[in-house]
Formats: C-alpha cells, sequence, structure tokens
C-alpha cells in the first residue's frame, strides 16, 4: 500500500469510536517497544489534536499494565530480575509518591520493565498515574505533535509548517521544564 492510500484509509477511521480503544490495545500489546516510536506513530496517524490524546491514553494505558503485573509478580520476583537496585528505587518509590514517578519518567530506561518495577513497589496506584501522566505529558505532545507535523512537512515544506513543528517541541519542552523547576523547589523545602 502506497503512502497516500495508507493515509486515505487512516482518515477515514480517525474518528471512528474504535480508534481510542484499539490505540490503546496496541500500546499495550506493543509495550515493550520503544513507547517514542509508538507515540510520534500515533500523532502521524491521528494528526495534531487527537494524536497527543490517544498517545497519552496509549502510554497511561500500557504503564497501567505493566504496573498491575508488577503488583501481581510482587517485589520480591522483580528485584530477581533487577537486583537489590530495584529494591532500593522501589523503597524510594513509596516515600515520595508522585513526583518519584515523574522523575523516573525522565530517566531512559525500559518503558516496561519501569512500570512493572513501580508497581511491585507499594506506591499508590493514583500517584503511579499522576507522576506518569506529569512526566509524560511533555515527551507525548511533543512527540505526537511533531509527527503530525512532519508529515506536513515532508509534504509541503513552508515557513509556516516548519514554524509549526517548532512550537511542537518548543512548548512541550518549556511545560516541563516548568513542572520540573516546580518540583525542584518542592524537593528543596
Amino acid at each position: 500500500m502506497e503512502t497516500a492510500a495508507l493515509f486515505a484509509w487512516l482518515e477515514a477511521h480517525r474518528y471512528a469510536w474504535y480508534a481510542l480503544p484499539l490505540v490503546m490495545a496496541t500500546f499495550i500489546a506493543l509495550g515493550l517497544l520503544p513507547t517514542t516510536l509508538l507515540v510520534a506513530a500515533t500523532g502521524v496517524a491521528f494528526g495534531p489534536i487527537l494524536g497527543p490524546l490517544y498517545a497519552m491514553a496509549g502510554s497511561l494505558g500500557a504503564a497501567s499494565t505493566a504496573f498491575l503485573i508488577g503488583r501481581a509478580v510482587g517485589a520480591k520476583r522483580v528485584a530477581g530480575y533487577g537486583g537489590e537496585r530495584v529494591l532500593r528505587i522501589t523503597r524510594r518509590l513509596k516515600r515520595n509518591g508522585v513526583l518519584a514517578v515523574f522523575v523516573i519518567r525522565k530517566v531512559p530506561a525500559p518503558f516496561a520493565f519501569v512500570n512493572m518495577a513501580v508497581g511491585a513497589s507499594t506506591i499508590r496506584y493514583r500517584d503511579f498515574l499522576v507522576g506518569s501522566f506529569l512526566g509524560l505529558l511533555g515527551m507525548v505532545v511533543g512527540l505526537a505533535g511533531f509527527g503530525s507535523q512532519a508529515l506536513d512537512i515532508w509534504r509541503d515544506p513552508t515557513p509556516g509548517a516548519i514554524a509549526i513543528v517548532a512550537l511542537f517541541v518548543t512548548v512541550p519542552l518549556l511545560i516541563a521544564w516548568l513542572i520540573n523547576r516546580k518540583f525542584k523547589a518542592e524537593l528543596a523545602e
């Protein structure tokens, strides 16, 4: 299938009732792949508005699934795969909740394994979900937006399209920087 035909097919299904559940199921099924690739692909497939929304839902769905697997498996088993270091990290997670999960999202580590390790800890699911949302927000909006706009630049590289791509990269990075700054100020107190 050529690219134009693929995007015409995607356009017809973009607003269908099953699009969001299908994206979430795809993120969960492909949870061992780098999340950044899935997020960018979602932006390309669903555009600058639905792309980030669907990518965030898919990311949180995949994270929650791995969290629940970690919770079911337990800390000792997860520590068996990751060692004493994983146990130390999970103990720290309990003390700092949302902030710890937010910070762990900034560490380049396998997404599914991190979520399982956090699930194996005693951190509350609500803290996990809020910390994950805040920690993933800049990356998801930036990559999904970039993915959707990169296609426009490929088709028609105008200064306006390039400026929009720059905004999709700059604005989420600025938001992430402000959130990081806020959390660092809270840690200093």
